[in-house]
């Protein structure tokens, strides 16, 4: 298949979820209450098969699902993600115990995952975690620290947790775990954020966990937690690219029929322009998402490097098409419930969430450079 056209038979199952997420899933998101996990929701998904899909997804369906629910349902598009992300390396790195613990539940719908990186110090830079691992025995460790900025926290029913466990320095020292929510030490709060969907921060008091808890080889966590997202990375930007186009929809239909100096804005030059720069760049952000996502599904080279371009240029791209979008609409898009003024709240974090623009330039630029060595020579 090139890389860049989509067989029929994924076109229309887009159109299939474009219309659930409206018809099946919005009307639950939008009984929910902000910042908390909407189960009713993750249940629903869970019933229509979409969670059970993300463990047997490649990189491309991954994307078409978030581009798709993201159209017409964000708070659906994130809860699925969330537990794709929470989960994915129990799936891929778990041993057959961890995945009969895990996964059943959360393709079900009935459990909710989350994915614990980021630190109040470690963010963007998931080499300087500091959640300390001790030693408890020969067979396990005690965690101590604190997870901030943790989606679904602290709400989720299983947490995929990195922690320093000291088998070497930087990225080499850390280790992933599976950590169930009741396990006796770990607490948390919710923390108030732009984001209508769940964030708080967990703090671990002399957490046990044991080998049987390790996902993946002890010291191994950092390449858990890279697998993860470069899988991830390219369907963030699908997930902006729905919601580029949802907004990109909306300003053709505002446009072609408002009234203005005496006929329609499309009509005044400066907005039709503006109209084709929103589709061009949205058209450009979703080829760059699929030609990552069809790299990482055929083994290509340069995955992390085209991850991350997919993910910098689709999520720069929503946000300035939802501004413009904004603009365009002028007021009534201020509106509290307005389609807009929802997109722009939604629309901030995935610049920032799974490694920030900056980051993504620096691995960009790390990936281009790699052929020329350190000395600078080819």
């Amino acid at each position: 298949m090139p890389v860049f056209s989509l067989e029929p038979s994924h076109t229309a199952w887009c159109a299939e979820l474009r219309e659930l997420a409206v018809r099946r899933l919005r009307p639950l998101a939008e009984k929910a209450e902000p910042g908390r996990v909407n189960r009713p929701l993750v249940a629903a998904l869970g019933e229509l098969g979409l969670t059970g899909r993300l463990f047997t997804a490649g990189a491309l369906e991954l994307c078409l699902m978030r581009e798709s629910l993201a159209y017409g349902c964000t708070e659906a598009e994130t809860a699925l993600a969330l537990q794709g992300l929470g989960a994915h390396p129990v799936a891929a790195f778990g041993t057959a115990a961890q995945r009969d613990r895990v996964l059943p539940g959360v393709t079900a719908g009935s459990a909710v995952a989350a994915f614990a990186l980021s630190e109040p110090d470690a963010g963007s830079d998931a080499a300087a975690l500091a959640l300390h691992a001790e030693r408890d025995g020969a067979a396990g460790w005690r965690l101590t620290g604190e997870k901030r900025w943790i989606s679904n926290a602290p709400e989720a029913d299983h947490y995929t947790v990195f922690a320093r466990t000291g088998e070497g320095a930087g990225a080499r020292g850390i280790t992933a775990f599976t950590v169930p929510a009741d396990r006796p030490g770990l607490t948390g709060e919710p923390l108030e954020m732009l984001s209508p969907h769940p964030i708080g921060a967990l703090v671990f008091d002399g957490v046990q966990v044991t080998g049987d808890d390790v996902l993946g080889e002890p010291g191994g966590g950092f390449r858990v937690a890279m697998h993860t997202l470069n899988l991830f990375r390219p369907s963030v930007g699908a997930f902006a690219v729905g919601m580029a186009q949802a907004a990109l929809d909306a300003t053709l239909a505002h446009t072609a029929a408002r009234p203005a100096f005496g006929g329609v804005l499309k009509d005044l030059q400066t907005v039709a322009h503006q109209v084709a720069e929103m589709a061009t760049r949205t058209e450009a952000a979703r080829l760059l998402v699929y030609a990552a996502a069809a790299a990482y599904d055929t083994g290509a080279p340069e995955v992390r490097t085209r991850s991350a371009m997919a993910k910098l240029l689709a999520t720069e791209t929503a946000q300035d098409v939802v501004d413009t979008a904004v603009q365009l609409h002028g007021a009534r898009a201020l509106h509290r419930g307005h389609l807009l003024e929802h997109l722009y709240r939604e629309v901030r974090a995935p610049r920032i969430y799974e490694g920030a623009s900056e980051v993504q330039r620096a691995i960009i630029a790390k990936g281009l450079y790699e052929p020329y060595g350190k000395e600078g020579g080819a």
